[in-house]
């Protein structure tokens, strides 16, 4: 089992100043790993940047980030995943952001935990399991 990481971990840790390392501390034991969809959030936060200090300040963070750990890839068996889980939740008129249910997907495929502070949307993916780091 990893932790897969949510964009919304990664923009807490950035608005608070605080570093990667604080990671560690909410899973000492355990390996880290992104959804590749995880890593484009976190580049478009880049691009998106309204200064060029703070477009570097970012892309030194998503870079360190990038390399921390593996980046699991949006492939055959997670869309098999992602269409078994997006189906029900579009029958039953709920809806999920793309990207979360490209997440979940993965972290389903992979037996995963998702490392979030977005419980509320990520709690409607049956089976999916979560964790809200403690800040």
């Amino acid at each position: 089992m990893a932790f897969l990481i949510d964009a919304s971990v990664f923009i807490t840790l950035e608005r608070r100043g605080l570093l990667l390392g604080a990671l560690a501390a909410i899973a000492p034991d355990e390996p880290v790993a992104l959804a590749a969809i995880t890593a484009s959030e976190l580049l478009i936060g880049v691009w998106r940047a309204d200064t060029a200090e703070r477009r570097l300040r970012r892309h030194t963070f998503v870079e360190a980030v990038l390399s921390a750990g593996p980046v699991h890839p949006f492939d055959l068996r997670v869309a098999r995943v992602h269409a078994q889980i997006c189906a029900p939740l579009m029958a039953s008129g709920q809806t999920l952001g793309a990207h979360d249910l490209s997440m979940a997907a993965t972290a389903l495929a992979h037996g995963d935990t998702v490392l979030t502070d977005n419980l509320r949307d990520f709690r409607r993916i049956p089976g999916l399991s979560l964790l809200q780091p403690r800040w």
